[in-house]
């Protein structure tokens, strides 16, 4: 069968996480590695249209990569008819308004997160393409992560028994910029630029909690700007204007209580820069971006309160079982693009639409208006109209 070629517009590859993650080690891999399989046997080869606001940049990275097209002209891009696919991954405050020219024009959106800047927004567009019939997905690439795999592997085995709780840790140190260079971006610590590590990362946590365990119901939640002043690109000093690191506990359906820390202002004490501590009735495991530990029931050391006693050499961590690799994981990015082209191009199963991004868009606000009320806040179903 002969192969088919898919142009993909792609929209903010001039950023750190549209350049490294969605360009270079997905489009462009899946392009090198000869495309996706379909379920008949054919294949399709996504093509990138680069499209941006710098000139300079696209050109430099179209001639890095072979790439052919690219343009800072969205609106002559979007109408181009050989052009299937939009996938956005510009400023949050940006992307609104490009995903509703795409999906005037007729194209498949695949699109990072959160969506929208508010949850009214996003279920409009989650209308409009459900309207045009266009097919949608949104970036949920940490449920492709190895270590979450693995955690999915130890669910679906029944290995918890009941899942009792959840504890998660994510976070790292995002220096200033006044003596070392930030690793963010300086909009993320301004609100009026859709910033705030809430709006980052909450819908992270919902499609976690959704997909793997259960929906979640209500939200409480702490939010703090704990560096006031930070440095932008251009070495000026700035005043941030969205929180820093976001304390959360969400309750989902079943009885499930999940506790997640959400903070660039901490220094990591931990063997991954998230982990995900699950505990059941019948065992627990610690899941990262890489790696799973899990301790059963049955191999469970009887702990008792001692502070004068010291703890045996190795410490607790020693008494963990490493969960085997037991499969080739691929990158996450990469593995959900190749999902949504085949469900472009052969209408397999994409669970990931816009709605979906919607519902993680419900609880960063439900998280924020919990942070500004003091108040617990339920979260009620989401449905289009």
């Amino acid at each position: 069968m002969q192969d088919r070629v898919l142009a993909v517009a792609m929209n903010g590859v001039t950023g750190r996480m549209g350049y490294r993650q969605h360009l270079t080690r997905s489009v462009l891999a899946i392009r090198k590695a000869g495309g996706v399989e379909l379920p008949d046997g054919s294949r399709v080869v996504p093509e990138p249209v680069l499209v941006g606001r710098s000139a300079d940049k696209l050109r430099r990275i179209a001639e890095e990569h072979g790439i052919e097209r690219w343009s800072t002209d969205l609106d002559s891009v979007l109408s181009d008819p050989g052009i299937e696919v939009y996938f956005d991954a510009q400023i949050t405050s940006a992307r609104e308004e490009a995903l509703r020219s795409a999906i005037s024009a007729g194209k498949h959106i695949y699109t990072e997160k959160p969506t929208a800047s508010t949850l009214s927004a996003a279920l409009e567009l989650a209308k409009l393409a459900r309207d045009a019939g266009v097919r949608n997905g949104v970036v949920q690439d940490k449920l492709f992560l190895p270590g979450l795999l693995k955690l999915r592997r130890l669910l679906d085995s029944g290995f918890f028994g009941r899942v009792l709780s959840i504890r998660g840790e994510f976070g790292y140190w995002v220096f200033e910029g006044g003596w070392q260079e930030p690793q963010r971006p300086s909009w993320n610590y301004r609100a009026e630029d859709g910033g705030g590590i809430v709006l980052d990362m909450f819908p992270h946590w919902h499609y976690i909690l959704e997909q793997l365990f259960a929906p979640v119901r209500a939200v409480t939640a702490t939010t703090a700007t704990h560096i006031a002043r930070r440095w932008a690109e251009d070495g000026s000093p700035y005043a941030a204007t969205a929180e820093d690191a976001a304390y959360a506990v969400f309750e989902l359906e079943g009885g499930i209580t999940a506790q997640i820390n959400s903070s660039w202002c901490v220094r990591v004490d931990r063997d991954e820069l998230v982990e995900f501590q699950v505990d059941g009735t019948e065992g627990s495991a610690v899941a990262g971006l890489r790696d799973c530990r899990i301790q059963h029931r049955v191999a469970t050391p009887r702990a008792v309160w001692d502070p004068d006693a010291p703890v045996d050499q190795g410490g607790y961590r020693d008494q963990w079982e490493r969960v085997p690799d037991n499969a080739e994981f691929d990158n996450g990015f990469r593995t959900q693009w190749e999902q949504f082209i085949s469900h472009v191009c052969a209408g397999t199963r994409f669970p990931f639409d816009l709605l979906s991004g919607a519902r993680g868009l419900q609880l960063a606000e439900a998280g924020l208006r919990s942070a500004a009320s003091g108040n617990r806040v339920e979260l009620e179903e989401v449905e289009l109209p």
